[in-house]
């Protein structure tokens, strides 16, 4: 210890640098290096998505600018939805053109205008696959306007079948119809349809599809003769429901329209018949009754009329009596006696 503090008052007697000096600036260099560190761990983290992205798209043949990925951030788009996006596209082939295919840009912006860009995407490249005219704007439109558009080219290559009257929304399994015999027919229809892409927007929808059909099908039984008709050629049901064009202006094709099952019903005819005869029955005794009442009427105002005479008569007979007496009086007539003697004068 005596050594020891003989070496550092010697140092400091010659002028040498302070112990306690360079003690506290190793302490500041080892605190701003710390600092420096954890920034640095910092940034890292920040930017390992960002640089993991930037990896994803240079391996995947997509060429990107490591700060367009921020210039994403800083617009509020995910930059994960649009890199998995165009590395689709370009992997899939589609869209390969730089000006109007489907460019990081446009993805952008449909994605800042609410459209499900890897919906459209994915669309897109099953349209490609499918050979269905489809290019990115279009499919932005449909998405847009509130469709589906990958449900809706999933439809175009594979048709769906709905069923006509629909049980969901209707709460009926049966469309029931009438032929000119009065025969009711039961009949359940199935109806195949595949999506128009050319009138996907603004056109009709499967509720419209259903009401078309399920009229069609209620005017080709009610113009039948016959109920036996119809049961022996359900596809003359078919067929003039097709001629009539039912899919206009909707956003389907009808590709099919099959009859599922014909029941027989009620015989409606007959039963209005009878509801007709049963009205007319009363009709007629309302009728009836009427004309009996007039009658009645008509008697009791002709009973009144004899009563009335009868007291005329009546009245009539007494003033007899009034006029004889009357002419007695004025000497008008004369008894009987006198008239004699006086002839025999």
């Amino acid at each position: 210890m005596p050594q020891s503090f003989s070496l550092l008052t010697l140092a400091q007697a010659q002028g040498g640098p302070n112990l306690e000096n360079l003690s506290d600036s190793w302490i500041v260099w080892a605190v701003v290096g710390v600092v420096c560190l954890l920034m640095g761990v910092a940034l890292l983290a920040l930017f390992w998505n960002y640089l993991s992205l930037w990896f994803q798209a240079y391996v995947s043949n997509v060429p990107m600018n490591p700060l367009s990925l921020v210039g994403m951030s800083l617009r509020q788009v995910n930059p994960k939805t649009i890199i998995e996006a165009k590395i689709r596209a370009i992997q899939a082939g589609v869209g390969t053109d730089p000006q109007t295919g489907i460019t990081t840009r446009r993805l952008e912006a449909h994605y800042l205008a609410g459209g499900n860009v890897p919906r459209v995407i994915l669309a897109i490249i099953a349209a490609h696959r499918a050979d269905i005219d489809l290019d990115f704007d279009r499919a932005a439109a449909i998405d847009l306007a509130g469709r589906d558009v990958l449900d809706a080219v999933q439809t175009s290559v594979n048709p769906k079948v709905i069923d006509c009257p629909d049980p969901a929304s209707t709460g009926r399994n049966t469309l029931s119809a009438v032929a000119k015999n009065g025969v009711e027919l039961k009949i359940r229809a199935r109806v195949t349809v595949r999506t128009n892409l050319a009138q996907l927007i603004g056109g009709a929808t499967e509720e419209t599809i259903i009401a078309r059909v399920g009229e069609g099908i209620i005017t080709a039984i009610g113009s039948a003769a016959d109920h036996l008709v119809v049961m022996e050629n359900p596809d003359r049901i078919s067929k003039a429901v097709l001629n009539r064009g039912l899919d206009a202006h909707t956003a389907f094709e009808i590709v099919s329209i099959d009859i599922a099952d014909i029941d027989v019903g009620e015989q409606i005819g007959a039963r209005l018949a009878a509801d007709q005869a049963e009205a007319d029955t009363r009709k007629a005794r309302a009728l009836a009754e009427q004309r009996r009442a007039d009658a009645i009427a008509h008697e009791q105002e002709m009973k009144a009329q004899v009563a009335a005479n009868r007291a005329g008569v009546v009245l009539a007979e007494a003033e007899v009596p009034r006029a004889m007496a009357e002419a007695f009086r004025q000497g008008h007539l004369l008894s009987s006696g006198a008239n004699n003697n006086g002839a025999t004068k």
